[in-house]
């Protein structure tokens, strides 16, 4: 395992933090949006949802997908904590293949289907449980629970 510096664990866990933030501000944005655009009866109001829903999906959340991932993926490899040394991490792992699949993939495809006047009920489930994923994953960061994973006999 590769080590870094205490300055740099904390550079490189601001960035991991900055990303993870803008990734769960884009799914309340997402929530915010979907919300106007399925109550409005306004259809320049809707197609305008629309609209920034589809580039947000294509911008911020691939953007912040890709940095949270990348900057996690480095604290694990860099840092005692490792990928599989505590419960916790390996939950968010989990976890993040969720946000993932919904995030940057999910998200795009329904907000193009929903924009050309598809079935919102994927984009709304989508967005559900990307927030409650994101919260699971932040909740896990701050608590942490479960501890470390028992040593392997060799």
């Amino acid at each position: 395992m590769n080590s870094i510096s205490m300055a740099q664990k904390k550079g490189l866990l601001l960035l991991h933090l900055l990303f993870s933030c803008i990734m769960l501000g884009g799914a309340a944005i997402f929530l915010v949006l979907s919300i106007v655009a399925a109550t409005t009866d306004d259809p320049a109001v809707f197609h305008a949802c629309q609209t920034v829903l589809h580039v947000l999906s294509k911008t911020s959340v691939r953007a912040s997908t890709i940095g949270t991932l990348v900057t996690g993926i480095l604290l694990s490899a860099w840092t005692h904590w490792g990928f599989l040394r505590y419960y916790w991490i390996i939950a968010k792992e989990a976890l993040s293949v969720v946000t993932v699949l919904l995030g940057p993939i999910g998200m795009y495809i329904w907000t193009a289907g929903a924009a050309q006047g598809g079935n919102n009920t994927l984009l709304w489930g989508g967005i559900v449980l990307q927030l409650l994923s994101l919260v699971a994953i932040f909740w896990l960061s701050v608590f942490k629970p479960w501890g470390k994973r028992a040593a392997r006999e060799r």
